[in-house]
């Protein structure tokens, strides 16, 4: 397998029509077609796939992100099939840890810091110092924290299972496979292997997926093409989205429109298994 035609979706933003009442409704709109994939050139991603435990164990966890059921969903139907699939093929398949704390061990870590070093000589990469707070500054912080997320009461149940937090053993790397924890890292890997397309699964695709280190944000500003798979991503929702998941539409409408593309799980797995 090298090159092989893929379905994708893509989302095309134009034209709007000002002969309508609202003229964004012009715009075409999702659409699919036939595409080139490299799997030489590709790897696939698991980002932030925590065992969160369950709702006994962590209860103001659960509260405070009411997506990790729907990932927890994901992880037990799709990520055996998916992963399982991509091994088989012998695409390349990299892992996106939250913190170096629980994946520091692996095989798959210590390479991506053989990789990050040779690529910087050692040099940790350069940054400026965050600014500095001030009362002002940690009272709208406290305040926050208090009212918007996640809550004081919700504290203890989420700082003792980020404590205990590992990979879903669904998705636990294997030896061969290359974690990281940052852009940095995950940037020297696909310099390493060259590898310039990321698709992405895990969770969630409009907040960790879009912002956090190593996201397709992040790749894509060093040059790098990053998609996902529609039904291996869940999205964190609010009040007036969370019955329609209208923030994985969002999630997946603007990795079409800005990164790559959106790829249907049952199309990846038919290239995968010929």
């Amino acid at each position: 397998m090298s090159i092989v035609t893929l379905p994708g979706w893509y989302y095309k933003q134009f034209d709007a029509d000002y002969t309508l009442d609202v003229p964004g409704e012009g715009y075409g709109g999702w659409k699919k077609a036939e595409l080139k994939l490299n799997t030489e050139k590709t790897a696939f991603v698991v980002m932030h796939a925590w065992d969160c435990g369950t709702y006994e164990q962590y209860p103001g966890w659960y509260k405070a992100v009411e997506y990790i059921p729907r990932a927890n969903k994901i992880a037990r139907e799709v990520f055996p099939i998916l992963l399982g699939s991509i091994r088989k093929a012998g695409c390349k398949l990299y892992h996106i840890a939250g913190s170096e704390s629980y994946c520091k061990e692996y095989a798959g870590y210590k390479y991506a810091n053989v990789c990050l070093q040779e690529y910087t000589g050692g040099k940790e990469s350069f940054r400026l110092p965050n600014v500095k707070s001030d009362d002002v500054l940690k009272e709208l912080n406290r305040f926050k924290f208090e009212n918007v997320f996640y809550g004081e009461h919700n504290k203890e149940d989420i700082q003792k299972g980020q404590a205990n937090t590992g990979f879903m053993k669904q998705a636990e790397p294997l030896a061969n496979e290359a974690v990281v924890v940052n852009g940095d890292q995950l940037h020297a890997v696909c310099l390493k292997e060259g590898i310039n397309h990321l698709i992405y699964t895990g969770f969630a695709i409009n907040w960790c997926l879009q912002y956090s280190p190593g996201s397709m944000n992040d790749m894509a500003s060093r040059g790098i093409m990053c998609s996902a798979v529609r039904q291996a991503v869940t999205a964190v929702e609010n009040k007036e989205s969370a019955r329609y998941e209208g923030h994985k539409e969002y999630g997946l409408w603007v990795t079409a429109l800005k990164n790559g593309f959106v790829y249907d799980l049952d199309d990846i797995l038919k290239i995968l298994d010929k």
